[in-house]
C-alpha cells in the first residue's frame, strides 16, 4: 500500500508537469531494505541514473545558476524507530547526491533535500523543467512586480534549501557522535568485564596483595615443636629476599634423650605472572643438630641448598598462606656418641650426602606494610 501511494505521487507529478509543458523530470532509485549502499546496476537504478544525468547535462546552466534546483526526497521505513529511519534516509539521499556530484559535475548547493521515515526504501529526485516556449512567453509578459515576486520566491527557496542542508548536516554529525559514544561505552564495558569476573570468584582468583615487609612462621616446623620465624623483603613486586631461622632444644628421660637443632635458610624468590602467586626460588641452608633417640646420638653440622617452588594463597588483606617445597643437596658431617654415667663417649665420625627434598613448609605470612 505504501509503494502504491508513492507511485501515484510520482504519476501525479508527471501529469502536472506534462500539463505545464514540462519534460519527464521525476527519477526513482531503489534501495535494499535496512541497507544504505546505492547499488547502481540493481533494480533499474542504472537506467534511472542515465536518464537523470542526461537531464542534468541539458539543464546544467540553470542548475548551477540556482534557478533550477534538484529536489531530493529520501525514504526509509524498514528500521525499528523513526530516528533510525530518518538517519538511513539521509544517508541514502547523500549517496545519490554524491553520484550526481561526481558524474554530473554539479554542487551540493544545487540540491533541496528532505528525508522521510515512511512509505518505503527509495530516493526520488525531481526537477521542474518548463518548456522553452512557455518560458520565453512568460518571461516576455512578466511585469516588474511579478519579476520581483518571482525573485523573492527564488530567494526564499534558496534560504529553505540552505536550512535543509544545515539540518541534514547537524543530523549527520549528531548520528556520528552518537555512534562514537556507543562504541566508546562498549569498549569501556569490555575493559571492565574482566576485573568483574576476577573479583566474582573467591580466594583462588585473588592475587597476593603487594607488600614490602612480612613476618613468616612455618606451621609445619611449629607442629614438630621447632619454633620457626622469618622475614621477607619484597624489593620488587616480582622479587623477594627471605631469611628463615629455626631453633629448638628438648631433653627427656633424665636427659638421656635429646632433640636439638638450629638452622638458618636465606632464599631469593621470583614471583611469576600477573597475580604474583606462584614463585620459584634459590635457597641456602646451614645449621647444627644434636639428635639422640636411642643409645647412640648424632651431633654435627649440616649445609646445602637447592631450588624452591610454591604458591602463596591470599587469606585476607593482612595474611597469606605459603605452600612451598625445596629440592636440592644437603651434607651432614657429624660424630656419634654414647652417654655413660652422664659422660659423652665419642664413637666415631660420619659424613652423609643427601639429594632430594631439603625443605617443606606451610607458612603463615603476616604482611606488615
Amino acid at each position: 500500500m505504501k509503494i502504491s501511494l508513492v507511485n501515484l505521487f510520482a504519476l501525479f507529478s508527471l501529469c502536472s508537469l506534462s500539463a505545464q509543458g514540462s519534460t519527464d523530470t521525476t527519477y526513482t532509485f531503489r534501495f535494499v531494505p535496512q541497507k544504505d549502499m546505492f547499488y547502481v546496476p540493481w533494480n533499474g537504478n542504472d537506467r534511472e541514473l542515465a536518464r537523470l544525468l542526461e537531464c542534468v547535462e541539458n539543464n546544467r546552466q540553470d542548475i548551477l545558476g540556482g534557478t533550477l534546483p534538484l529536489y531530493v526526497d529520501g525514504w526509509c521505513n524498514s528500521l525499528d524507530s523513526e530516528k533510525e529511519n530518518l538517519r538511513m534516509a539521509a544517508i541514502r539521499s547523500n549517496r545519490v547526491k554524491s553520484e550526481l556530484i561526481v558524474r554530473g559535475g554539479i554542487k551540493e548547493e544545487c540540491f533541496i533535500t528532505r528525508n522521510h521515515a515512511s512509505d518505503g526504501d527509495f530516493v526520488i529526485v525531481r526537477l521542474t523543467v518548463p518548456a522553452p516556449e512557455a518560458s520565453t512567453v512568460e518571461s516576455e509578459g512578466l511585469s516588474k512586480a511579478e519579476e520581483e515576486r518571482l525573485a523573492a520566491e527564488r530567494a526564499e527557496q534558496e534560504r529553505k534549501a540552505a536550512e535543509e542542508r544545515r539540518k541534514a548536516e547537524e543530523a549527520r554529525r549528531a548520528a556520528e557522535k552518537e555512534e562514537a559514544d556507543r562504541l566508546a561505552k562498549e569498549q569501556v564495558a569490555r575493559q571492565t568485564e574482566q576485573p568483574q569476573e576476577i573479583t566474582a570468584t573467591p580466594l583462588e582468583s585473588q592475587s597476593s596483595a603487594p607488600y614490602h615487609f612480612a613476618l613468616r612462621a612455618n606451621l609445619l616446623r611449629w607442629a614438630t615443636l621447632t619454633p620457626d620465624l622469618g622475614l621477607e623483603w619484597r624489593v620488587h613486586p616480582s622479587w623477594g629476599i627471605l631469611v628463615n631461622g629455626s631453633w629448638t632444644s628438648w631433653t627427656w628421660s633424665d636427659k638421656d634423650r635429646r632433640y636439638a637443632l638450629w638452622e638458618v635458610a636465606p632464599e631469593v624468590r621470583y614471583y611469576i605472572g600477573e597475580k604474583k602467586a606462584w614463585y620459584l626460588g634459590a635457597m641456602f641452608k646451614a645449621g647444627q643438630f644434636n639428635y639422640k633417640f636411642s643409645e647412640t646420638g648424632k651431633q654435627g653440622d649440616l649445609m646445602g641448598g637447592g631450588i624452591t617452588a610454591g604458591y602463596q594463597l591470599r587469606l585476607n588483606k593482612a595474611l597469606d598462606l605459603d605452600f612451598n617445597l625445596g629440592l636440592g643437596y644437603l651434607n651432614a658431617d657429624y660424630e656419634k656418641y654414647e652417654v655413660i654415667d652422664g659422660v659423652r663417649v665419642r664413637r666415631g665420625n660420619e659424613t652423609k650426602d643427601w639429594w632430594g627434598p631439603i625443605n617443606a613448609g606451610v607458612t603463615l605470612v603476616w604482611k606488615l606494610f
